[in-house]
């Protein structure tokens, strides 16, 4: 009976032990650093104002010249 102890320890115990580790580590990091926030709210409106850029250009080349979107 004395080693039927350690063993189920070995067997049962120590892998979810192990498991809920880390998963516990993997939900921890699982959030975006503040730098990872910033430079991401820093892409969000660089593209927000090439989108703006895109948007106007294409106004002035239907303008300018009304088949532009046929040729490509």
């Amino acid at each position: 009976m004395g080693e039927i102890i350690p063993i189920l320890f070995i067997t049962v115990c120590l892998p979810l032990w192990i498991i809920f580790h880390y998963v516990t580590k993997w939900k921890m990091s699982k959030g975006l650093s503040p730098e990872d926030e910033k430079m991401l709210s820093e892409v969000w409106e660089s593209t927000s104002r090439m989108e703006e850029r895109i948007n106007t250009l294409e106004r002035i080349l239907d303008i300018e010249s009304p088949n532009w979107r046929k040729h490509s």
